[in-house]
């Protein structure tokens, strides 16, 4: 069973990929816009950024969703942008992420073993994308505020990284490879 999740920027095209992606390969799709609580999507809406304190809480949710998950077999895609590295440790280990800013080791809680799937591009075409969103209560205006946040996955994280300038179908493609050199590596 395989746990993915695609990240980046708003208007990198998450919730596109993901979708697409968990229908072609018949998993389980989840949106974490979905979940946030209605006060961060209020402050969004209002042109504030979200801070730490805003988005720990809806990411230790979001652990909890993939660890029940994971405890069910399930292999699942979620949408989230996962800027920094500390919100992917969470996702990834729930709230012992925090209180010890280090991956839990335990065997009781073993950290998930998450694919992180980089949406990476120019902020001139995720901005463009962004202007032509109707109906997201994220604003193009806090653009720059993501970028200014985001923290791109490198080693030792699990990821990969791919080109947002490629075509839908040659991203989900190139996703798809990679996943199944994961899976394949979790066998060995």
């Amino acid at each position: 069973m395989v746990l993915v999740v695609v990240m980046g920027v708003s208007g990198s095209g998450k919730t596109t990929v993901g979708s697409r992606l968990a229908a072609k390969m018949g998993w389980k799709f989840y949106d974490a816009d979905d979940y946030h609580p209605p006060e961060n999507k209020k402050k969004m809406a209002e042109g504030i950024p979200l801070n730490d304190k805003d988005r720990i809480p809806w990411l230790c949710m979001l652990h909890d969703l993939l660890r029940r998950e994971d405890s069910s077999s399930h292999d699942v895609i979620l949408a989230c942008s996962a800027l920094k590295k500390m919100y992917r440790c969470v996702l990834a280990n729930g709230a012992s992420a925090i209180e010890s800013n280090q991956p839990d080791q335990s065997g009781e809680n073993p950290a998930l073993k998450i694919l992180f799937v980089h949406l990476d591009g120019p902020m001139d075409i995720i901005a463009a994308r962004l202007e032509k969103r109707r109906g997201h209560f994220m604003p193009p205006e806090l653009l720059k505020s993501q970028f200014d946040a985001l923290e791109p996955p490198s080693p030792p994280e699990n990821f990969i990284t791919v080109s947002l300038e490629k075509c839908l179908p040659e991203i989900v493609l190139e996703i798809e490879s990679a996943i199944l050199q994961h899976e394949a590596s979790l066998v060995e």
